[in-house]
């Protein structure tokens, strides 16, 4: 259960302050010099809160990798600036990094982005917001953000991408799903916000 502000995994400036960090210390119980680890299997962004999965072992890691979007069902729930038209709907594009502007968005050229589709379905309005679960098919890096900042309604706290400012970004990872690899047993895992 990350909380949001916390980063997955460390980056250039090696932050240690990351769910990894926390993760691999609670392993090896304080013991620094000890071998024990996780491996980072998926990733939230920094202001994401919510549920995400790391593995015990290399290979289970990279197993689950290669096939996460045939093993994995995630929601999120959003608010999302402005009232959604519809009781629910879907976004579907190809979507590209831009290393220029440090922005993800959609590209009409399917060669140049990967396929993206994010359904959502309306759970509650409220002062000119909307609560929405979204569920994820491919999941890509910022795409719920892009899809619905794209669409005219971006998540409340997401100035990146148009939103305006809040105490934190309105985006929680609420339910990872998933097939076991070795039992073959459906496993869920939810935190509420």
């Amino acid at each position: 259960d990350k909380p949001a502000g916390m980063l997955t995994t460390h980056t250039r400036a090696k932050e240690m302050n990351t769910a990894e960090e926390w993760l691999n210390d609670y392993v090896r119980k304080g013991q620094a010099k000890s071998r024990k680890h996780v491996w980072l299997v998926h990733r939230l962004d920094r202001e994401t809160s919510g549920v995400m999965m790391f593995a015990k072992s290399e290979g289970l890691a990279e197993m689950l990798r290669a096939r996460w979007n045939e093993l994995t069902e995630k929601t999120y729930v959003a608010r999302v600036q402005g009232v959604l038209a519809g009781e629910s709907g879907v976004f579907e594009s190809y979507l590209r990094d831009d290393p220029k502007t440090m922005k993800v968005r959609s590209v009409a050229d399917a060669r140049l982005g990967k396929l993206a589709r994010t359904e959502w379905r309306r759970v509650a309005v409220e002062r000119g917001t909307t609560l929405v679960e979204v569920k994820l098919k491919a999941g890509r890096k910022n795409q719920i953000r892009v899809h619905f900042s794209e669409a005219g309604h971006p998540v409340v706290g997401d100035v990146k991408y148009g939103g305006e400012r809040a105490s934190r970004l309105h985006l929680h990872s609420r339910c990872l799903a998933f097939v076991h690899p070795v039992t073959g047993k459906r496993m869920e895992f939810t935190c509420e916000p």
